[in-house]
């Protein structure tokens, strides 16, 4: 790794330190002129996008015109492209949002308004030891791997080998070939999983509550278990099955919506589409070994463990 000089100041004194000069994974191609194997998205005057990867020689065509690849090849971000039907584009680098949204898929992409409060909540840092089970298309693979940064690790499990081709494809194309944080695994979490001293935990999979007792040895006490599930009787299985398990601190749940608005001289009102349920999120930490968690002080609604309930623990007297 590469070091430079760099200039701190402070209380009216001032010294140097050595600081990292080498970039991280994929740093290069955020920034700069655009370059040939760079992803460009392109914006036409009614705000479609349209992606494509920079070839030197190649052209873009569209039902307004084209024009060549290598009009963009050494300009700046930001540039205006016309085709040859006098049709203004904008060109930029796709956002993560952005990319994740186009990219091919096996899966359903995990969007990005989940991803983001994943990294928030899962309080996803750099250099952090992740495990997530459930790769689906890469997006969320992404996600945490620009979050752990290259002295991270992100170990990824995935039961079918076609969703797991395709999500390597979709990482190793944004970040410009493999990341060295990032190992993959084709398998059930389960059965494979032989990580320890892990800080994070994501699952993304049809039944997280299988996996309880593989991610609390895994998990190191103070460690976050992050679950995304889709339905109501999948969050109320793994909440309950968190609790009775008896190793994590009570559960919290959530889901997030995102709606846009339309602003436009004195016309300001939400647009008539919104980004809606698309899944549950759920945390919960790891206590110390040894440790029984809290009794909650919060009294269950009445009925709530009546007689139509079958989840975990109805058995054991709560009512």
């Amino acid at each position: 790794m590469r070091e430079g000089r760099a200039s701190i100041t402070a209380g009216g004194r001032a010294w140097t330190t050595l600081a990292p000069m080498s970039e991280p994974t994929g740093a290069a191609r955020r920034r700069g002129p655009f370059q040939v194997g760079d992803q460009v998205q392109l914006t036409d005057p009614k705000g479609r996008h349209y992606t494509f990867t920079l070839e030197a020689g190649k052209s873009f065509h569209t039902h307004k015109g084209a024009f060549p690849h290598d009009e963009l090849i050494g300009a700046p971000e930001g540039t205006v492209v016309r085709t040859t039907g006098n049709v203004a584009y904008l060109a930029l680098r796709p956002l993560l949002p952005d990319y994740v949204l186009s990219m091919p898929r096996g899966a359903a992409v995990v969007y990005p308004k989940d991803a983001g409060q994943i990294l928030a909540m899962a309080d996803i840092f750099p250099g952090a030891r992740v495990v997530e089970a459930g790769v689906g298309s890469g997006s969320l693979s992404t996600f945490l791997l620009r979050a752990v940064g290259d002295q991270g690790m992100l170990h990824s499990y995935e039961r079918r080998a076609d969703f797991a081709e395709i999500a390597q494809g979709n990482v190793e194309r944004y970040f410009g070939g493999p990341h060295p944080a990032w190992r993959l695994t084709v398998g059930d979490l389960q059965d494979n999983l032989s990580d320890t001293e892990v800080d994070r935990v994501i699952l993304d999979m049809l039944a997280p509550w299988e996996c309880l007792e593989a991610v609390s040895k895994a998990l190191v006490p103070g460690g976050i278990l992050c679950a995304y599930v889709a339905t109501t009787t999948q969050l109320a299985r793994t909440v309950e099955s968190i609790r009775e398990h008896g190793t994590f601190n009570e559960p919290a749940a959530w889901e997030t919506m995102v709606r846009t608005w339309h602003v436009e001289g004195l016309a300001v009102r939400p647009d008539h589409r919104m980004i809606g349920h698309t899944g549950f999120l759920l945390t919960a930490r790891r206590l110390a070994d040894g440790v029984e968690p809290p009794m909650r002080r919060r009294r269950p609604a009445k009925g709530a463990y009546g007689e139509d309930y079958s989840g975990p623990g109805s058995g054991s007297g709560r009512g």
